[in-house]
């Protein structure tokens, strides 16, 4: 599995290298989401503190969750997590889900059933989070692990370079 890690990292770092299409980094991200823990559907939302608002800024099914509009950021549990906390935020099942994201129908309509929102932070700012969403009971203790740990730097790579 590490080699497997080592050639989605390059593949990964080549493409923030070299790449200048707008959404390539995300893409890239996606692409070693994939090949590290796997994912369904994958989003990325931005975050403006200042102006409490939240903006998907690129989505794997830009049918089903288009990269446009805003909404605003609401302080629940799931905020205490993500920002306070600075931890993932973890569902594995429709229920959990629906506790906190009232588009769960839609969700669960592409094949969804758990989540892990990683929060992005840089230089002490909440920048957002990088969602990534399977089938239920799919995010596993070992996978979250992987996620903290292997994909993190990476997903901040790639917010910093898709602002370029």
């Amino acid at each position: 599995m590490i080699s497997d890690h080592t050639t989605a990292l390059t593949a990964f770092s080549q493409a923030i290298a070299n790449e200048k299409q707008a959404g390539s980094a995300y893409a890239a991200l996606e692409a070693l989401v994939q090949a590290v823990v796997g994912v369904k559907l994958f989003t990325v939302m931005e975050a403006d503190m200042e102006a409490g608002i939240s903006r998907r800024s690129y989505s794997s099914d830009p049918e089903s969750y288009p990269v446009s509009g805003s909404k605003p950021i609401n302080r629940t549990h799931w905020f205490d997590t993500v920002h306070v906390e600075r931890r993932p935020f973890v569902a594995n099942t429709i229920a959990e889900i629906a506790t906190v994201f009232p588009d769960h129908e839609q969700i669960w309509s592409l094949g969804c059933g758990s989540v892990v929102n990683l929060p992005i932070f840089i230089a002490g700012e909440f920048m957002g989070t990088m969602n990534i969403l399977h089938e239920e009971h799919f995010y596993t203790a070992e996978r979250v692990k992987l996620v903290t740990n292997v994909l993190r730097i990476p997903a901040m790579l790639a917010l910093l370079a898709s602002r370029r």
